[in-house]
């Protein structure tokens, strides 16, 4: 039993979210993998790269003999222990490997010795990486609308908010700046554009546009592909700007009650404070040399004397006595220079309320 792997099928089973039991090694599946899947390794990446060298220096059949080798006795029986329980639980799943070739077949016919019929994706996760490819060139087409505006208007908020809004820094598990990392770990460039695939493939039926935050080139790692980024330069840019007291509250609640909360949740008191501190720090210290050497030992300073404060009375607004200044000195100009080369493209701009319903106002249009 395999899937067929013509587009449409593929695009379904992408939009669906099926389960996808993935036996790709951990390696390569942390290359690159489908936001419905699930890693249940025929063999560990020590094992394939055993198999791989046999393969080149004794041939196909030495390989498979010696893969049979490495996956046998309570080791064989506990991988197929793992696929029956996920099969159970995912009964309108489907086995994937890299191409649909010998391994998805191995998984499968082990399966079907105990007693379970469960099929196969021809070409495997080739075959979905090139659907995922193909769908952000195909949807990236459609017209863009970026959301623009100084840190703390709640741009990404904004997008959030719009049923045809893509939240690519919410897809990169980063914020998009030096104090953008959060707790989750950014995916690789291939499964970042698999997820970006799926998300615009969810939504596309029901739009025919995107509202998009206005990004550089990369988010963290993560570099927007290419088609995309072509799409964002051409796009009309709706520019929110809110007072100055409101984008600090939301920077407030954002970087320095959110993280601290989540650090201690992640890792407890005494841990999570420690990497805290040094969340804030590393941001500060990736721009130094943009800030000067003195203005950021000075503004170090009042980061170390806000976070004494924080942890005395949990006051997170102390942290103001230095990210004031750094909006004010460093991201605000930055932005605002950023934002004059692209001046032609603005269409709109008001508070975060306006801007919202402005966008609303233009959908079907």
């Amino acid at each position: 039993m395999e899937l067929a792997s013509s587009p449409q099928n593929i695009r379904q089973l992408l939009i669906s979210d099926t389960p996808i039991i993935d036996v790709r090694a951990p390696i390569e599946f942390q290359q690159g993998s489908m936001p419905s899947a699930l890693n249940l390794p025929l063999m560990n990446d020590d094992e394939r790269t055993e198999v791989g060298i046999c393969y080149k220096q004794k041939g196909s059949d030495k390989a498979v003999a010696l893969g049979h080798q490495l996956v046998s006795g309570e080791l064989r029986e506990n991988r197929i222990a793992a696929w029956k329980a996920a099969c159970q639980r995912y009964p309108e799943g489907y086995i994937c490997c890299a191409r649909g070739g010998m391994r998805s077949h191995i998984v499968q016919q082990w399966l079907k010795d105990c007693g379970i019929e469960y099929p196969l994706i021809s070409g495997g996760y080739k075959t979905l990486r090139q659907a995922a490819i193909d769908a952000i060139n195909e949807l990236s087409q459609r017209p863009v609308i970026l959301i623009g505006g100084c840190t703390g208007n709640g741009k990404t908020l904004l997008v959030q908010n719009l049923d045809d809004g893509i939240d690519l820094e919410g897809i990169a598990h980063h914020r998009g700046s030096s104090f953008g990392r959060t707790l989750e770990a950014q995916f690789s460039q291939a499964t970042f554009e698999n997820y970006l695939a799926v998300s615009m493939l969810k939504k596309a039926p029901n739009h025919n546009r995107w509202i998009l935050e206005d990004e550089g080139r990369a988010i963290g790692i993560n570099s927007l592909p290419e088609p995309m980024r072509a799409a964002m330069e051409a796009a009309n840019i709706a520019v929110v700007e809110d007072p100055f007291e409101l984008r600090m509250q939301r920077l407030k609640e954002e970087y320095f009650n959110r993280m601290t909360h989540d650090f201690i949740a992640a890792y407890g008191e005494e841990k999570g404070w420690d990497a805290y501190s040094e969340y804030l720090h590393h941001g500060l210290y990736a721009i130094r040399k943009r800030l000067g050497s003195q203005r950021a030992i000075e503004l170090t300073v009042l980061l170390d004397n806000a976070l004494i404060e924080q942890r005395k009375t949990g006051h997170t607004e102390v942290h103001f006595s230095w990210l004031s200044p750094l909006l004010h000195e460093y991201y605000d100009p930055m932005y605002r220079y950023q934002l004059s080369k692209k001046q032609q493209r603005i269409v709109f701009k008001g508070t975060f309320e306006e801007v919202t319903e402005w966008v609303k106002s233009t959908a079907n249009r």
